[in-house]
């Protein structure tokens, strides 16, 4: 008789057990891919909005602008035009000698920041000041979906309106020249697009961990576009830098000259803007050996390589450059994802 109610004791206590059991592995979980649907709607809220359109034919009308200048250049000189290998992809990165006019390249390397900074600038404090953000992160998805698929997303829009620029550049190069390409140039040209990309991607990066970081928009914008101007005004100030590190006497060796030049060129390249260009040389330009320094008594040296390099060779030169844009892109971005993943999201 005294071990009947332990039994039935035992029974009580893992009948909720076996009841709370399924209910645990039916509980639904946040899909993986939750970042495409944050980055779908990202993606058509900037294709459709003002500040899209307003850069395209800002930074479009620059771009053939400048297309238009150089080529006005080479119809002038057509019988020197006509030797020089890789035509259409020489008009992206070459620029008139007689005109103040930069190339398609430099002119964007000083524009396209404002892609990253313009749509980057708001993607998490706007959320925050709408008070949508805890209603966003209340969905059934992980919370680094909002911040990959704003990214993703957005880079998306910014890749859709540098290929429309290329396509107006490319329309100006065969109405004004009349230049036929091959697939070498496409692949250069498709190359050079991944490079561009990646240096808009280290602005994208860099404007949204300024947008997780001020929860003001217009603090962030103004961080943002702050460091763009330091940055410029870096490059141009990097020769003065190395004067006054690697100082050049009057009477100064050849190895004086050559560290002072090789400080400048080290300390110009911590900027975006100068691996961006280097980069852009050796792809778009078949002549582009090296961007770097040649001693004199080196320089005839130079004559025994081909005059004109594939398209492969061209990116292998320019591997480096591209890599440290694609990594500086990354890891601004990882920035910017463990600041968001860090903060608190209150209701």
């Amino acid at each position: 008789m005294a071990t009947q109610p332990e039994a039935i004791a035992g029974d009580a206590l893992e009948e909720p057990v076996q009841r709370s059991a399924p209910a645990r592995r039916d509980e639904p979980r946040p899909p993986r891919s939750g970042w495409r649907v944050v980055a779908e709607k990202e993606f058509g809220d900037g294709v459709l909005s003002v500040r899209m359109f307003v850069l395209l034919a800002l930074v479009g009308l620059v771009a053939v602008g400048t297309v238009y200048s150089t080529a006005a250049y080479v119809s002038g000189n057509a019988q020197g035009a006509a030797t020089l290998p890789s035509l259409f992809v020489l008009i992206f990165a070459h620029q008139d000698p007689n005109s103040q006019v930069p190339s398609f390249v430099v002119a964007l390397g000083f524009l396209g920041p404002l892609f990253g900074i313009i749509f980057g600038f708001d993607a998490i404090n706007s959320e925050r000041s709408e008070r949508t953000l805890s209603r966003l992160v209340a969905q059934p998805i992980y919370r680094d979906a909002v911040i990959i698929g704003k990214f993703v997303a957005r880079l998306a829009v910014i890749g859709g309106v540098l290929l429309a620029i290329i396509l107006m550049v490319s329309a100006v190069s065969f109405i004004r020249l009349g230049v036929t390409v091959g697939p070498e140039e496409i692949v250069r040209v498709a190359v050079w697009f991944v490079v561009a990309l990646a240096y808009f991607g280290v602005w994208l990066g860099f404007a949204m961990l300024c947008s997780v970081l001020f929860r003001s928009a217009a603090a962030a914008i103004m961080a943002a576009i702050g460091v763009w101007i330091v940055m410029i005004i870096f490059v141009f100030m990097a020769g003065a830098l190395a004067s006054l590190l690697a100082p050049v006497p009057a009477n100064a060796s050849l190895d004086q000259q050559t560290a002072n030049a090789q400080l400048q060129l080290d300390l110009s390249e911590l900027a975006p803007f100068t691996l961006y260009t280097e980069a852009s040389a050796y792809i778009l330009d078949p002549t582009v050996q090296t961007v770097g320094i040649i001693p004199a008594d080196q320089a005839n040296n130079q004559q025994a390589f081909p005059t004109h390099l594939s398209a492969v060779q061209s990116l292998l030169l320019a591997w480096p450059q591209v890599v440290a844009l694609i990594a500086l892109s990354v890891g601004i971005f990882g920035l910017a994802y463990v600041g968001f993943m860090r903060q608190e999201v209150r209701a």
